[in-house]
């Protein structure tokens, strides 16, 4: 059974790798990728944060907080928390609790400007 969304080439008396290249860059967005396509980078370290709120205070006030100690962020219950990658912000989500330990859901993926 032929695969109907691609279109089928003019046999070209050119060389066939040239022509599948071509069709790679010209149509990337048919092209099928794995995880192990992207073996190569799963062992270069990155950075995760997830960022609760944020709050400003002095030195000695910092000094004097132990077990137990309330800090007032500046963020509300249920707002979204930012979560950075190599201090970038590129998601925000909310902190989820998963078999008795915290966790992080991302619910909004953030693009950023490359340019």
């Amino acid at each position: 059974m032929a695969d109907e969304s691609k279109v089928p080439f003019p046999n070209l008396d050119s060389d066939q790798s040239v022509v599948e290249q071509d069709v790679a860059i010209a149509e990337p967005e048919t092209a099928t990728h794995s995880a192990a396509d992207l073996e190569a980078v799963f062992d270069v370290p990155v950075q995760v944060s997830a960022v609760l709120g944020r709050a400003r205070m002095e030195v000695g006030e910092l000094l004097k907080l132990g077990p137990g100690a309330v800090l007032e962020l500046d963020r509300r219950v249920g707002e979204a928390i930012d979560i950075y990658v190599n201090n970038r912000l590129v998601a925000r989500g909310e902190v989820v609790l998963v078999e008795d330990k915290l966790g992080v859901t991302m619910t909004e993926i953030i693009k950023a400007d490359r340019s």
